[in-house]
């Protein structure tokens, strides 16, 4: 299962070319070419990652993530070949993990696939990396990376769990977008994207406001986020 891949694209050449090198590298490759039979596939097996076009014949991709979405966590990296911003935003605020946009070197969709594996492998017992992380009212377990907020369970998704926790462990601390991208999501920030805003507006709906009201995670300007709370 952890290197065992979902290839949801209608493009044959494309997926004939992931298949090669992703195969090349390691990892086991599925195929399907629309909506409905990549969601059926999504939902019916077990999956490191799913790589999901957003123009699929059928259900878009869009759409088959929100379905997905409905019942399954895996991590999604979204496929846009018009690569507008608006694409990406509409692809995460739906539960995608990332983004790449066509064309694509398949070094980088590799390099983001190890990234996923990296924050979402079984983290190791030791005094550095503990089990349980507490702040405030918010409970992470890191080794089967659920999340609990006042005693209820919280539905994140994998990158929204990656970077709650970097917040967390820097609790009372500016952290700045270039760290929180390479920490969090295990690449470099680029100046353009908004993956990390649109990840931290997530957690800030789930979450909700701090006991006392105010914002659990606040914006500092031109600079990146901190979260409130103070031990």
């Amino acid at each position: 299962m952890e290197n065992k891949i979902l290839v949801v694209d209608d493009d044959t050449g494309l997926c004939q070319l992931l298949t090669g090198y992703l195969g090349s590298e390691g990892f086991e490759v599925d195929l399907a070419h629309d909506g409905a039979e990549g969601l059926a596939a999504a939902l019916g097996g077990e999956y490191a990652a799913v790589i999901l076009d957003v123009m699929l014949p059928g259900i878009n991709g869009f759409e088959t993530l929100r379905r997905l979405r409905q019942s399954s966590k895996v991590p999604v990296i979204m496929l846009t070949a018009r690569g507008e911003e608006i694409d990406r935003i509409v692809g995460l605020e739906l539960g995608a993990d990332d983004y790449l946009c066509k064309p694509f070197n398949p070094r980088e969709l590799l390099a983001r696939l190890r990234a996923i594996k990296r924050r979402t492998a079984p983290a190791q017992l030791s005094e550095a990396r503990a089990t349980t992380l507490v702040v405030g009212d918010i409970e992470m377990n890191i080794g089967t990376r659920t999340v609990q907020c006042a005693g209820l369970p919280i539905d994140v998704t994998s990158s929204e769990f990656s970077v709650l926790e970097v917040l967390l462990r820097l609790a009372g601390t500016v952290v700045t977008r270039e760290e929180l991208t390479r920490q969090a999501l295990g690449r470099e920030f680029k100046s353009f994207e908004r993956s990390i805003d649109v990840h931290v507006s997530g957690l800030r709906k789930k979450l909700g406001s701090a006991a006392g009201g105010g914002e659990r995670i606040k914006s500092v300007r031109a600079v990146g986020y901190l979260y409130g709370y103070s031990p």
